[in-house]
Parts: structure tokens; sequence; C-alpha cells
């Protein structure tokens, strides 16, 4: 089959190195001081009920869900690309594969720190603006701010510009990172504008929640050095757990050890299972837990067994004739 050919090509391609952190350009901080002015202007237009909350109303009026129901199925599934839960882990699990590929954990740790910052970042202005949806505006003309609203910005849109960009931004050849970009471009504009066609956000939560994602992308390479050492902390714990799992070299091992419940025995002790002179085995084996005997002593216990010597021969030995 064609993709076992796919895999079989993927278990053959050889490890990429692992790239240099991006460095801030110029063009990227030209563009990420564009994009701060962009933001604050959006929240300024907003605050102030210009003519970008007249548009928000006009285009919320129109109804467009009303004005093309043809296209309202596909695009209530196409919304999903901006949710945080089902694109978090798709990205993850490609994300996670490029780590154990490249032996490294920066993929994941770049998304997880992106997340982070979009979770802070957006969330914060949602819940310090409280900006109500079109669905429950309660006043034509009016911004719908500190009416404890989560709208402004959208997170759908900001969520799809980090998650899908952050693809692009950790792409290993400059083919690869230019056609991801368009790939990310277009699933960020593609779900703000659907957010809008649904009516569950205003033109201007779409405008800023686009900004607020590339804001997060144009900031990313500041954080590669928490990053680095980041993935640094892991490995060291991961080295640390496993050195405290394994064995010690020099501990001993269970059949040579000691037992608790029997004591070495000095070396004496050890010395007086040897018999003395004369006398069997059997009784030196069996009283091997006795202490060692001096030799006056031993010599004063054969001549009790002996007895007194008899008249016979006076080369017999006095223990030659000992019963037992």
């Amino acid at each position: 089959m064609r993709t076992d050919r796919i895999f079989s090509r993927l278990e053959q391609e050889p490890h990429r190195p692992r790239l240099p952190a991006t460095r801030m350009s110029r063009i990227r901080l030209s563009l990420f001081s564009t994009t701060i002015a962009f933001y604050v202007a959006i929240v300024v237009a907003v605050l102030a009920s210009t003519w970008l909350v007249q548009l928000d109303w006009q285009v919320m009026l129109f109804r467009p869900y009303k004005q093309w129901p043809e296209v309202h199925g596909f695009l209530d599934a196409f919304v999903v690309l901006g949710q945080r839960g089902p694109t978090a882990v798709l990205v993850a699990a490609w994300l996670g594969w490029r780590s154990w590929r490249q032996r490294t954990l920066r993929p994941l740790l770049a998304l997880g720190f992106s997340l982070l910052l979009l979770n802070v970042t957006v969330g914060a202005v949602k819940i310090g603006l409280g900006r109500l949806g079109p669905h429950y505006a309660t006043s034509v003309g009016s911004a719908e701010l500190y009416a404890g609203g989560d709208i402004f910005p959208s997170g759908h849109t900001a969520n799809a510009v980090v998650t899908w960009g952050i693809l692009a931004y950790l792409a290993t050849t400059p083919l690869a990172r230019r056609w991801l970009s368009i790939v990310a471009a277009v699933f960020a504009l593609g779900v703000g504008a659907t957010t809008v066609y649904l009516g569950t956000h205003w033109v201007s939560d779409v405008l800023l929640g686009w900004a607020a994602g590339l804001l997060i992308l144009l900031g990313l390479p500041w954080c590669e050095p928490a990053i680095a050492r980041a993935e640094a902390l892991i490995f060291a714990l991961r080295q640390r757990f496993a050195t405290a799992n394994s064995p010690s070299p020099l501990a001993p091992s269970p059949s040579t050890a000691p037992s608790p419940t029997s004591p070495a025995q000095p070396v004496g002790a050890r010395q007086s299972l040897v018999p003395p002179r004369g006398r069997p085995a059997q009784e030196s084996t069996g009283n091997a837990s006795r202490p060692a005997r001096t030799a006056e002593e031993a010599r004063a216990a054969d001549a009790v067994v002996a007895g007194p010597r008899t008249g016979g021969s006076s080369s017999t030995r006095p223990w030659a004739s000992t019963r037992y």
C-alpha cells in the first residue's frame, strides 16, 4: 500500500539537527511594533464607540447566516479548526512525533509556551472589558462593554492564528515554512470570518483576535531562552530519576550479603570447627556453635574420658581406647 511506503520512508529519514533559536530580526521587530499599534487602535476604537462599533452592528443586523444558508453546515464544522481543545490535541500529536524523531522537546515546549501566553493575554482582556456578543446585545449602537461578557477579542480567531502558525514557526526548511504559513493564514482568516458569519462575534472581535494571535507568534523568539532552560531542566530531572532507580554497582548482591538472622561468626569460632586430634568430626560439627576450647581444657577432657592407664604396651596412646 502507499501508506506503508510513506511510513517506511519516515522510518528511514535521518534525524535532523536541532535548529538554532529564531532571533528577532528587524523585520520581525517592525511587524511586532505595527501589530501592537493595530491592537491598541482596535481597543481604543471600541472603547470610544467609533465607526468600528457601527460597522459591527451593520454586519450583525445583516445576518450573513441568513443570506447564505447553503454554506451554514460546512462553516459550522469548519469553525472547529479554531477551537482550542481539538486543535491543540491535533497539533500536539504532530509535534510530539517530531520531538521523538528529533530527540528534542523544543516543539512541544514552544506549543505549550504559546498557548500559555495566549490564555493569559486574551483571557485578561476578555474578562477586563466584559463585552457581550451579538446574540446577547441589548442596545443598538452600543459597544456592549463591561456587561459580564467574554467575547472581545475572539478566542477562536486568536487560537487559530497561534495553533496553526506554530507549525510554520517550527518548520525546518524555508519551503516548509512558506507553505505552512499560507495554510495557517487561510485557517486563521477563515475561522475569523466564519465566526462573523455565524453571528457569534463582532467584526472588531475578529480583528483584535488576529492581532492578539500574531503578537504571540512574533514575540515567541523572546521565549526561546526560557524554552531551552525548561528542556534542560526536564532532561536533568529525567536523568536524576533514572540514576536514583538504577541499582548501584558497589552494592552487594542478595546472594553474597550476610543474612540478618545469622550473623557472621568470628574467626576463632570458625577454627573451632576443626576437630581435635584424634576426635571424630561428628562431635565438632555437632557443636559448631560452642566457643573454641583452650588446649588445657581439651587435654583435661581427654584424660577424663580415657581413664587411668593400664598395664600394657607403653606405646599405646591414651586416647586410642576411647569409647563412645
